[in-house]
């Protein structure tokens, strides 16, 4: 193996060490040039006491360091110390003030980090190490201090100059440029600081908190897009309002800005009083965003929102501690999204992301814990693991505690923790404190990687009126950790009666049954054998209601308490779940059949089932869409010991023409109600009609029926919202018929003005499943619409195709490997950050038939050899190499 010219070193946590210094006060002037950018940076600094590293080390990367004045002296290279990463000054006195001025060039930063110019838009992001990219500082979590900016810049091309806190100086210079000064009075890490310049509208708004202060908003956007900022500017006020009611969480500052980028490698960034949001998640109207993009911007919105408190005021001390405040603020995020929308249908969401995704991180090469032990490039630890996973922890403490005691320890910790950077101990311990439990068990879960699998196995007992179940778990070893100690976790349960009604639920060890319809019980040991009494007749048990823990559920029911539970289950997402399961099941057998050679059979009994769904007026639109969703390739994929991409694409597409058959009359009843309705509406009722109906016509486009395709593309030609005409496209996409090309080229030419519908347009061809998609999307990549240095058409195309085309991309020629490493290679010159999560379908090399795995390995070890490598491409496919 061809090893990395200069191996980038890992950082431990192991050995966090306190900052040697604090920082009183940091004032910042920016001199925005088109050539270069001047940035002065003086800070009031002190040693901090105990402190071990008697010199004063600061982080600087890729920075032209013009002068250092330390207490008013300027000082030479004689004086310090420059490393590629690092400034070092000996002899520092105890408390000194340093003036540091450093020359950037942010025109020419392709990595968007730090600060940088695209699209003639000045902007910053420092999460997680950009900071170091403006001038030289503390960039780390832990060291928290006062900012205040001063912009100077061009009036005419950037008239307006925004940063952190609030605005308390203006000036007109006498040059055509012009200054501004803001100040934010909250201390906080250099990550949270944020600066935009450019020409850009305004869109303004109020807010009156619960204890009656006025509160502006106001979203800024380029030149032509205030018509899609109303939608973003309704979520902000709901989010604030909910923040308050749910967790008496007020606003602190007089004004809340958001700045929508197109170029932008996140979802958003919650620095302090200025988020920052790629496009994507703010941007919305009918004509131009889809009922999802819809439902996302209230998402990012909320989440970014909610960061005020769970991530800027309380903060983390270090990088290693991250879930403390984006596993929590996922968390806050999913309760906002329950209570918004339907809290059954956001559930499955949100579990169905976690499995689709985090499930497939632990199974992998970068398993690793919801606190990690080491790391190369913090970067790549923006997971599923530290974001879901670390939701999903916290969410088990609140059925752990019940939400009085949770809201008590969540109070606790805003208090306790205001203005510090602390540790995800400090976060448990307020869980503890309060409900004077000991969750010492349950931080396992912080520390351990992995899946856990809860087997239950279940008897009832005629005679004595008795049903006993036995759990056990079991988790598999991940990278570095052989051997795992049993988990604590809750795991919600209900029993069910011949007419699918809730038994009375009484342990044995109990005098009475308790009260509700849903026992929590606590899974400690790896073996338990729990007894439950005076169960009057043969129940159907429901597990792992509401999904109370993160885990794989392997319970024997037969197929029959399956269709069962799918038809009476009270809890949406068990309900849910056991349609999957049933799904699963079949699949899963057809698969070996397939490879068999032995003729594939479709399941009535599975028809039946759904057709009693389409048919029951009780179900809402939404949960009776979700109940519709065949689980995905991927998510089967993950089910078998090795991955055979053709057999389960074969499977799939099998039974999705099989139920379009089976369900044909039903799905065209349905689709034709739906479509009925001309008014367009955003409302919850509404996004979930045409939910149900485009996924009715995703089934109709399968059958071989010249009558679904004309539905689809009358539907396409009259649809007067981009939810009904996307849709439209996809079937006509996925199709092989003259109208394919005509419906691709005519969408282009109405939408090629408008980026983000572009991105749409994109990624419904990379996962087209039409035979020569690869071809398609080489093509795209010469394409105008595609722009390799913008990460949003790298996601849509080249994470389209990769990620979302299995069948193709692992096309046993080996000819998506090659495409997917070409890609990488260049994105690595230009955004590594965006390089790192391209790469990760290749990493997955192990879980393939021999010829593949050659195939994937080649091309990893051909990336392996590129010169200058960066560091977060470099740990991964080391790591994925062992």
């Amino acid at each position: 193996m061809h090893l990395h010219q200069h191996q980038p070193e890992i950082t431990y946590l192991k050995n966090y060490t306190k900052p040697a210094f604090s920082v009183e006060s940091l004032n910042l002037r920016f001199d925005l040039g088109e050539e270069h950018t001047l940035v002065t940076a003086k800070s009031v600094m002190h040693r901090n006491k105990d402190a071990q590293d008697a010199d004063l080390v600061l982080d600087g990367h890729q920075l032209k360091l013009i002068s250092v004045v330390l207490n008013g002296e300027k000082l030479t290279e004689k004086n310090y110390q420059r490393s590629d990463e690092t400034l070092r000054i000996s002899n520092v006195p105890d408390k000194f003030i340093l003036e540091i001025v450093t020359e950037i060039k942010p025109q020419e930063n392709t990595a968007l980090c730090g600060l940088y110019k695209a699209n003639n838009i000045y902007c910053t992001q420092c999460e997680a190490e950009g900071f170091r990219r403006i001038t030289y500082f503390f960039d780390r979590p832990d060291v928290l201090t006062s900012f205040t900016t001063t912009i100077t810049a061009d009036k005419k091309r950037y008239p307006v100059l925004l940063s952190n806190g609030n605005l308390i100086a203006e000036e007109n210079l006498a040059d055509g440029r012009h200054l501004v000064t803001w100040e934010d009075p909250f201390k906080k890490p250099c990550y949270l600081f944020a600066l935009v310049a450019g020409d850009l509208d305004c869109l303004e708004d109020h807010f009156v908190t619960k204890s009656g202060r006025k509160v502006t908003l106001q979203i800024f956007v380029d030149k032509g897009n205030l018509d899609k900022s109303q939608h973003g500017m309704d979520c902000i006020k709901k989010a604030m309002a909910w923040d308050e009611q749910a967790y008496g969480r007020e606003y602190d500052l007089d004004i809340f800005m958001v700045v929508a980028i197109n170029d932008f490698n996140m979802g958003a960034m919650e620095n302090k009083g200025l988020n920052i949001f790629n496009a994507k998640y703010i941007l919305a109207n009918s004509k131009v965003a889809t009922d999802l993009d819809y439902q996302n911007v209230l998402r990012v919105v909320g989440h970014e929102y909610f960061h005020n408190w769970s991530g800027n005021r309380v903060t983390c001390r270090d990088w290693f501690q991250l879930s403390l405040k984006e596993g929590l603020t996922i968390f806050r995020e999913q309760g906002f999204m329950e209570d918004m929308t339907s809290e059954a249908v956001a559930r499955i969401e949100e579990v169905r992301y976690l499995r689709g995704r985090q499930f497939i991180e632990d199974a992998g090469p970068f398993a690793h814990s919801v606190r990690p032990e080491s790391y190369v490039a913090i970067d790549n630890f923006y997971t599923a693991t530290i974001y879901n996973k670390g939701s999903e922890v916290i969410r088990m403490q609140r059925t752990l505690l019940g939400k009085e005691k949770f809201r008590q320890a969540m109070d606790l910790y805003f208090a306790r923790f205001d203005g510090q950077a602390v540790t995800i101990e400090d976060f448990v311990k307020c869980m503890e404190e309060v409900s004077g439990r000991d969750f010492t068990q349950l931080r396992r879960w912080y520390s351990q990687a992995g899946t856990p699998t809860l087997t239950i196995q279940y008897h009832y007992d005629i005679a004595q009126h008795k049903f006993t179940m036995t759990v056990e778990q079991y988790c598999s070893a991940t990278p570095g950790q052989p051997e795992k100690l049993p988990f604590h976790m809750p795991l919600a349960m209900g029993l069910l009666d011949s007419k699918g009604k809730n038994m009375p639920l009484q342990l044995s060890n109990q005098n009475k049954p308790i009260d509700g319809d849903t026992f929590v019980l606590e899974i400690r040991e790896p073996k338990h054998i729990f007894e439950f009494v005076n169960v009057k007749e043969q129940p159907v048990p429901a597990f792992l209601r509401g999904f109370s823990a993160p885990v794989k559920l392997k319970v024997n029911y037969s197929d029959k308490e399956l269709l069962f539970l799918l038809q009476y289950e009270t809890d949406g997402y068990a309900r849910w779940d056991a349609g999957q399961q049933l799904a699963c099941r079949i699949m899963l057998q057809m698969i070996k059949d397939h490879q068999a050679k032995k003729p594939l059979a479709f399941d009535k009994q599975y028809g039946d089932a759904l057709k009693q769904v389409l048919h029951d007026q009780q179900i809402d639109d939404a949960f009776k869409a979700e109940l519709l969703i065949l689980p995905s390739e991927n998510y089967i994929s993950e089910m078998l010991e090795e991955i055979d991409v053709d057999a389960v694409h074969h499977v799939h597409d099998f039974v999705s023409k099989e139920l379009a058959q089976y369900l044909k009359d039903e799905l065209y009843k349905i689709y034709h109600q739906q479509n009925q309705v001309t008014e367009y509406k955003v409302d919850t009722a509404s996004m979930a009609a045409r939910r149900l109906k485009n996924i009715c016509l995703g089934y109709l486009m399968q059958l071989p029926d010249e009558k679904s395709q004309t539905e689809c593309l009358k539907q396409f030609k009259d649809a007067n919202n981009m939810t009904d005409k996307l849709s439209a496209l996809a079937g006509i996409v996925n199709k092989i018929w003259p109208e394919r090309e005509k419906a691709i080229n005519e969408f282009y030419e109405e939408w090629k003005h408008d980026s983000l519908v572009m991105d749409k347009w994109l990624s419904l061809q990379a996962t087209s499943e039409v035979p020569g998609v690869l071809s398609q999307v080489k093509s795209l990549v010469q394409h105008p619409a595609f722009n390799i240095k913008n990460p949003n058409k790298v996601y849509a195309l080249i994470g389209g195709f990769t990620v979302n085309n299995l069948a193709y991309f692992h096309d046993a020629s080996g000819a998506g490997y090659e495409f997917l490493a070409d890609q990488v290679i260049t994105l690595d010159n230009l955004n590594p950050q965006v390089a790192a999560r391209m790469i990760e379908p290749l990493t997955r090399w192990k879980r393939y038939d021999k010829i593949r795995q050659n195939l994937m390995r080649k091309q990893l070890e051909r990336i392996l050899q590129i010169k200058g490598l960066s560091k977060n491409v470099y740990e991964l496919v080391t790591k994925s190499l062992v």
